[in-house]
């Protein structure tokens, strides 16, 4: 049996109710796409993959706040050890103004 030399760390991806409440409120493929594009980061929110940009936002919390791009919508979530904290779903066009 051969061991890989990084053992692979599954995160816990939770949504705050404002998430849960955005997420609800898509289409329902929208919905799917956004579904399948949080469980991907239960392997490694900060992994490169195709279909997953990501990226850190430039804002002064912490800890850090990342963006995921998922077409015209984004995921707003930070990490703590082995949690993703999914704090917000919204389209692109709401802008990232609340961040200042």
């Amino acid at each position: 049996m051969k061991r890989s030399l990084f053992p692979l760390t599954k995160f816990k991806v939770f949504l705050s109710k404002t998430a849960v409440s955005q997420l609800n409120s898509l289409n329902y493929k929208l919905k799917d796409r956004v579904k399948k594009a949080l469980k991907n980061l239960e392997n490694g929110p900060f992994l490169s993959r195709s279909g997953a940009d990501i990226k850190k936002l430039a804002s002064k919390s912490d800890p850090s706040l990342y963006r995921l791009r998922i077409g015209d919508y984004r995921v707003i979530f930070f990490v703590v050890e082995q949690q993703v904290k999914v704090t917000e779903i919204f389209p692109r066009k709401k802008g990232y103004k609340w961040l200042n």
